[in-house]
């Protein structure tokens, strides 16, 4: 069969790997940055940055699609003049118009992180873990003018294990999605696959990582907050507010409670880059390698945690 691949990052990548896996021949890939830079921009930058995609794709000799937007005429008249069989979509951020999704022969297919109906949106990699979930996966599922709700052709979950970050999480769903896609392609041309609706009552949605996400609430368990850091890694760092400044952190360690403090948030231990708060349950967290944020602050961080930071302080 003939394929178009369409996305960015390492999703794209393994998709590509893996349609090539099943022996189907990529005949056009389209890449994001097409989308989010002015032409001019972009022709600057692929001379003296370009990103791994851009490299990825003339490193395998594949036809890169020059357009705009998935719902461009420019792109409609390249997808009807390499004519494939399927669209394969990894990482996207526009919304497909009906007549983009029915360009392809066969389909067009989307392959979303999750274990959909569950965590539709932008970063299940990140929400999964922050929920402190057991387990994620990987989806393929028809396209239609929704994010993410369409009938699903093939799925496979995947194990989060206590030491996940979104960024490990990531890797194993696309090297799931690799193995996948080949076995889905493959099973396309010997047997007839019969799309399955999602349950829309089982359906959770997940924005963007807000503000109120990055945020470190101590009345929360030890777990909730591990969580939390682990799975915006490594995106975003997580903060926590000390009277008029915020420190950055991107890990964790937790411990009993052997001091006299129980009160959630008080600070406990501190050091050169280091401190050490009450949970919610009553646990000590530790904190390495703390930075304050914004400006010259970084700069100033042993300075204050020496000066400004005292053993019983809450961290609000």
């Amino acid at each position: 069969m003939k394929v178009v691949v369409v996305g960015y990052g390492q999703m794209f990548s393994n998709l590509i790997l893996g349609a090539l896996d099943s022996q189907d021949e990529v005949v056009g890939v389209f890449r994001y940055e097409r989308v989010k830079y002015n032409p001019f921009i972009l022709f600057f930058k692929n001379i003296f940055a370009a990103d791994k995609d851009l490299s990825f794709v003339k490193s395998m000799n594949l036809y890169d699609i020059k357009a705009r937007s998935v719902n461009s005429e420019k792109f409609k008249k390249e997808i009807l003049r390499l004519n494939p069989d399927i669209i394969l979509v990894g990482s996207w951020g526009e919304k497909f118009a009906k007549d983009a999704i029915a360009l392809a022969k066969l389909a067009t297919i989307n392959c979303h992180p999750s274990l959909l109906p569950k965590y539709r949106g932008p970063n299940p990699y990140a929400r999964t873990i922050m929920n402190g979930e057991s387990e994620s996966g990987v989806t393929f599922h028809l396209m239609d003018e929704k994010f993410d709700s369409g009938p699903i052709l093939m799925q496979k979950s995947i194990k989060i294990t206590d030491v996940d970050t979104g960024e490990t999480l990531k890797n194993k769903c696309c090297l799931c999605a690799r193995v996948l896609v080949s076995e889905l392609l493959n099973n396309m041309k010997t047997e007839i696959i019969i799309p399955i609706n999602q349950n829309e009552k089982d359906a959770t949605y997940f924005p963007q990582i807000g503000v109120e996400d990055i945020l470190i609430d101590f009345e929360k368990s030890a777990r909730e907050i591990d969580c939390k850091i682990r799975g915006l890694q490594p995106w975003q760092s997580s903060y926590i507010p000390h009277k008029n400044v915020f420190f950055r952190v991107k890990n964790v360690q937790i411990r009993e409670n052997n001091t006299k403090y129980t009160s959630a948030g008080t600070i406990v231990e501190k050091s050169e880059k280091t401190f050490s708060v009450i949970s919610g349950d009553n646990k000590i967290l530790t904190f390495n390698n703390v930075r304050l944020y914004g400006g010259i602050r970084p700069f100033l961080t042993d300075f204050y945690l020496k000066f400004f930071v005292k053993i019983g302080d809450l961290a609000i």
